[in-house]
């Protein structure tokens, strides 16, 4: 079917007008969060296996990348709370400016970690990705809803607009490894990490003065916005937002009190335990606000492709974690007698973000309008096929760095490439179908079970060199991800014509 036949005069007429403002204070807003994440990202393991002496923990590769594997994970399973309070209590405005100062709070604290004793900095390393894990919740899948928010269902911007945004991501994730690596090495790590942190306030503070182009999107559900004057945050909203940072702080420290006194068993049993009933929860809300065949066949479909989503993740989020070892150990980085700092390797994938995403957003919109735009599934398959040869040109790289060579880094700028055109096919497209496919009442939530599948993707991720060390020693980490990868490819582009119909008039 046509698009312009599902659309009413409203839509077409706004869609001839270009994209709203308040696109692009979302733009700018996750831009600079996105800079204080991946500053600190690009830091992480190199911080941990760093030496000492240079101001690390000295860690051994398998606990560094665990370490970076429980973190990340976190990281994309706390928004499933973060979700649902913004959705029924809070709206995404409020939940937006707590993950925002608690998030800043976060980076500070990793970089005063760097001084004291090494168990003083321990107990403030882990203080400080705690702090960062709650503050992701509340922020990162608002922001993302209140992108969806901006358009209708049927609008024919609306995976436009999410790759314009996606372009936001992908300019604060380029810039922060080029400032954060490079005081990191030159100064030390607690100005990286202190960088990150500064970043995280002026997108904070951005989000608070440029609100009001936002209009109506984005308050508490009771709240009442029949008048101008109820579109900014009054001073009650602001008590509102103190009480949820200092809270979160005391959760968070209060945690760490209690995990730190627990036996191995203890731990295993309480994480079971919260796994159980997080799932459970999560299983009541959407039950309950799910109505009628459509949206129980949309849903389905959500499951589905979160389920391949994992596939994808746990490739793509070797970047931060192998490749950025293979940075620093395997690849020549002198550039006429100087070393390049290792963790700028991270840019390269925000380069080709930032170069190809307005190819990819005109892609789009052209095939729809000659009605030859791949559904959903297909685009995800087409994702998934890209990252397998993506680790065909990696299982290459690695083998030519075997004996201690040290190889070109055109390897890995190959390797980015590929796999950011995966990318573009399904991360953007990913937030779009969340908020094209959710029940309304609950779309946050579901952002967050979005961001859960990428929680354990990214988990696995992190642990997956060593299960396969201890369990498949034969199987080289980058040939099973090529293997992996392209399976699932294969089995979803198999599949995408019944997840079609499913969708129920959604493309």
């Amino acid at each position: 079917m046509d698009q312009s036949e599902i659309l009413s005069p409203e839509e077409l007429q706004a869609a001839k007008k270009g994209h709203p403002k308040g696109l692009y204070v979302l733009f700018a807003t996750e831009m600079w969060e996105r800079f204080s994440y991946y500053g600190m990202r690009a830091l992480l393991v190199l911080y941990l296996t760093a030496q000492i002496i240079n101001g690390g923990f000295e860690l051994d590769r398998t606990s560094a990348l665990e370490i970076y594997a429980i973190f990340t994970g976190l990281v994309y399973l706390t928004p499933i709370i973060g979700g649902l309070l913004a959705d029924k209590v809070l709206g995404q405005r409020k939940a937006i400016f707590i993950g925002g100062i608690l998030m800043a709070l976060g980076q500070f604290t990793l970089a005063y970690s760097q001084t004291g004793d090494v168990e003083a900095r321990t107990w403030l390393l882990h203080l400080g990705l705690g702090v960062l894990i709650v503050g992701n919740g509340f922020f990162k899948p608002n922001i993302s809803t209140m992108v969806g928010k901006l358009y209708s269902d049927h609008d024919p911007r609306k995976d436009s607009a999410f790759t314009i945004f996606y372009m936001g991501i992908n300019l604060g994730a380029f810039l922060a490894p080029l400032v954060c690596g490079y005081l990191a090495v030159e100064f030390g790590w607690a100005y990286g990490f202190g960088a990150a942190g500064i970043g995280m306030i002026i997108g904070t503070v951005w989000f608070a003065v440029q609100g009001r182009l936002l209009g109506n999107v984005g308050y508490a559900p009771d709240r009442d916005i029949r008048s101008k004057s109820q579109l900014t945050l009054a001073g009650k909203d602001w008590s509102h937002i103190a009480l949820y940072v200092v809270g979160s702080l005391v959760i968070v420290y209060g945690l760490l009190i209690l995990w730190g006194n627990l036996g191995e068993s203890a731990k295993s049993m309480l994480t079971t335990v919260m796994a159980v009933i997080g799932g459970l929860a999560l299983a009541y809300i959407i039950f309950s606000n799910t109505k009628g065949s459509i949206e129980w066949k949309r849903v389905g479909v959500i499951f589905i492709l979160c389920f391949f989503n994992i596939f994808f993740w746990a490739g793509f989020e070797q970047a931060g974690g192998t490749f950025n070892l293979f940075a620093e150990s395997n690849t020549n980085r002198m550039i006429f007698g100087w070393e390049m700092p290792a963790a700028w390797f991270q840019s390269v994938n925000s380069i080709w973000i930032i170069s190809l995403a307005p190819v990819v957003s005109v892609l789009w919109l052209s095939l729809s309008r000659i009605g030859k735009n791949p559904n959903i599934p297909v685009k995800f398959a087409i994702a998934l096929l890209f990252l397998g040869i993506g680790f065909v040109v990696m299982s290459a790289a690695n083998a030519a760095s075997q004996g201690g060579n040290l190889v070109s880094p055109m390897w890995l700028v190959t390797v980015y490439f590929l796999h950011t055109v995966a990318e573009l096919c399904l991360s953007p497209i990913g937030l779009s179908m969340i908020s094209k496919l959710s029940p309304q009442k609950i779309v946050s939530v579901m952002m967050g079970l979005w961001f859960a599948s990428i929680a354990l993707a990214n988990y696995m991720a992190g642990v997956l060199e060593a299960i396969l060390k201890n369990n498949f020693p034969d199987m080289e980490l980058f040939s099973f991800l090529t293997l992996t990868s392209i399976c699932a490819g294969i089995i979803l582009l198999m599949l995408s014509p019944v997840l079609k119909r499913l969708m129920s008039g959604v493309s």
